[in-house]
């Protein structure tokens, strides 16, 4: 696995883990501590994030093939889907959920066709399986093991405690793609000598 490949999957287990912290209790906050919210709502504001995703991801994804610097975009799109669990914490009626997953779906369009493409460009050839493998393996386990931390720690320490580390663990995540800025912009700058 190359450096770019590791710094990739680095940070996907620690956004990913971290959004594993709050996935199984977001409907329980939703339906019991947000105005206006019920089980129902829990689930609009999850279909606000995928259909928003989705119109997003693919027009996003021509223009990155055409034009756009990679890397930098898959920073800009980790840095607002970190923002999502910060906002949670002042929440307090349906509109603002909505409006945080609507965000979330933006920054999950913008992220992923970036992540794909940089993760593409550089699987080893022949190890494709393997690669996915470990990357499938490592974000699986993360976020097994944050699903029931992350329940623990809301009955615990409450709701706001969990949206907290979440974001921490997602900002994490996002500092890790700034190596990987570093790397791409240093390429950038070496100059072929003219003959």
């Amino acid at each position: 696995m190359n450096r770019t490949i590791k710094l990739l999957m680095i940070s996907d287990v620690f956004v990913l883990t971290g959004f594993g912290l709050i996935q199984p209790i977001l409907a329980i906050f939703i339906n019991e501590g947000v105005a206006g919210g019920t089980i129902f709502t829990a689930g609009v504001a999850s279909t606000l994030f995928l259909v928003t995703k989705s119109l997003v991801q693919l027009p996003f994804s021509r223009y990155i093939d055409e034009n756009g610097n990679k890397t930098r975009w898959l920073i800009i799109g980790t840095a607002l889907i970190a923002t999502v669990p910060v906002m949670y914490i002042f929440i307090d009626n349906i509109y603002q959920v909505y409006l945080a997953e609507i965000l979330y779906g933006i920054g999950s369009g913008l992220a992923y066709p970036t992540w794909v493409a940089l993760w593409t460009m550089n699987l080893k050839p022949g190890k494709e399986g393997f690669e996915w493998s470990v990357y499938s393996t490592s974000t699986g386990l993360g976020t097994a093991a944050t699903a029931a931390a992350g329940a623990a720690i809301a009955s615990i320490a409450g709701f706001v405690a969990t949206f907290i580390l979440t974001g921490f663990m997602c900002l994490v995540g996002c500092g890790i793609l700034l190596m990987l800025d570093r790397e791409s912009a240093e390429k950038r700058r070496i100059v072929v000598p003219s003959r």
